[in-house]
């Protein structure tokens, strides 16, 4: 008898996964545990494996389709079973014999029913949200003034998903803030333009329905040009669509303020010599800037357990140990793997430690247990020449370090003026969960610890 293989949830907020390559094809023998296809989540890749033996009879999404998790994904059974009448249950015909582009069956037979019924209750006994609408989808609405009752859900059972807000929001007029709550306030329905900058509404817009779109400027040569010219039009998917929607959930979520500051980064940089220049036997040679900002940072914050906490709305969660993630820069996207524990590593298992999860990240290899559970965050964008930036943070967490180059500054010594190199930091922190002074005292700290960084390591 036939089987049916859905698509693994892998990752508590893994909606959907994108299918990269089929490793097996139509009519291809399977057993158990056999690795079909591999996906990509919004955080790695991952193999999705046969949970039944026979031979593959239909792939029901092709490469690069949009899967969202705990659905149908292929039909395993004996060679040359008549599956017209299962096909037909996931919402396609016998003559197509797939599921229609819509990603999401118009009707599921009892077997897939019972089947997304125990997953749901699954997820309501873990303590999963549930309901209509999932998290992330309710959270991007409620910030782009969005009706969810008015959007089609595409996600399991019908539960309105991100992409489905994503979707609503498409051609959208921009709101401006005011707006934006006036929508929510009164629960209008924001018109196709406003009258501000470029098409913006704006409230009075939303008190006046009464709008007119500004009279367009008439042409009087037309140029022999094709305009706009050759453009290229990419699809926002995988940890592109992800980290875009997160950026904008932090800045509309949370209280960010940026502190900027610099620490002689003379001693620091000494101390990077003498490591590149030690015996090959130390293992210490590979030890880079980054991995000694990492360890002082982990250190510093053991004494502002404030800024090593999540920000959970109504409560602060604070964190005895030091759990610290760093962002990389990889060929699929931005990805912030954590190094766990990183207060109770020696600067030596610090760098084997860095070097093994951003290898993992570059490879495609890293898995949820390498990319969540940080408790602050680091990014270095000094080898890009920045000299102050505004890092975004990585809610929940309460902050988050930039670092940026190593440059010459003029400091007074005595009535003369020298150049010593100095290292730019700058930190964003939620004002919701901690004060400037708090914020600014961890910052001093901590540029007081990098200028000694030797006596840090000889804690």
């Amino acid at each position: 008898m036939a089987e049916i293989v859905v698509m693994p949830k892998a990752g508590n907020s893994v909606e959907s996964c994108i299918i990269l390559e089929w490793t097996k094809q139509e009519g291809d023998s399977v057993q158990a545990g056999d690795i079909l296809c591999e996906a990509e989540t919004d955080k790695t890749t991952v193999s999705v494996e046969s949970t039944a033996s026979g031979t593959l009879l239909k792939q029901l999404y092709k490469i690069e389709d949009d899967v969202p998790v705990m659905l149908p994904l292929a039909v395993v059974g004996e060679p040359g079973e008549d599956i017209s009448e299962l096909l037909a249950g996931l919402g396609g015909t016998s003559e197509e014999g797939a599921v229609e582009e819509s990603n999401a069956p118009a009707a599921v037979s009892a077997p897939v029913v019972e089947m997304t019924q125990s997953v749901q209750a699954v997820q309501t006994d873990s303590g999963t949200p549930s309901g209509f609408a999932s998290p992330r989808a309710r959270n991007l609405a409620a910030a782009k003034a969005v009706a969810l009752d008015k959007i089609t859900g595409t996600g399991p059972d019908g539960r309105i998903i991100e992409r489905d807000v994503l979707a609503a929001l498409d051609g959208m007029a921009a709101l401006t803030p005011s707006a934006m709550e006036e929508l929510i306030r009164t629960g209008k329905t924001a018109p196709s333009r406003g009258t501000g900058l470029g098409g913006r509404v704006l409230k009075s817009d939303l008190l006046d329905s009464s709008i007119e779109a500004p009279l367009q400027p008439a042409v009087s040569t037309v140029l022999n040009l094709d305009f706009p010219g050759e453009v290229e039009e990419i699809k926002v998917k995988g940890v592109r669509k992800i980290t875009a929607s997160r950026m904008l959930e932090s800045l509309t979520q949370t209280a960010q303020l940026t502190m900027n500051t610099s620490a002689d980064a003379t001693r620091i940089l000494a101390l990077r010599k003498r490591l590149k220049e030690s015996p090959e036997s130390m293992g210490l040679q590979s030890i880079t800037i980054n991995d000694l900002v990492m360890l002082v940072t982990a250190r510093t914050l053991k004494e502002f357990p404030e800024m090593n906490a999540h920000w959970l709305g109504d409560s602060i969660r604070v964190f005895k140990s030091i759990h610290l993630g760093c962002a990389v820069d990889t060929p699929r996207g931005l990805m912030v793997p954590v190094v766990r524990f990183a207060d109770s590593l020696s600067l030596k298992e610090m760098g084997v430690e860095t070097k093994r999860i951003f290898a993992k990240c570059m490879d495609g290899q890293a898995g949820p247990e390498d990319l969540t559970g940080g408790t602050f965050t680091l990014t270095n964008l000094g080898a890009m020449g920045i000299e102050s930036f505004t890092p975004v943070l990585n809610k929940p967490e309460v902050g988050i370090l930039g670092v940026c180059n190593i440059q010459p500054k003029p400091v007074m010594k005595g009535e003369d003026v020298v150049f010593i190199p100095h290292m730019g930091l700058s930190l964003t922190f939620d004002h919701q969960a901690t004060d400037g002074a708090p914020a600014g005292r961890f910052l001093k700290a901590l540029v007081a610890n990098l200028v000694n960084i030797d006596l840090v390591l000889a804690l």
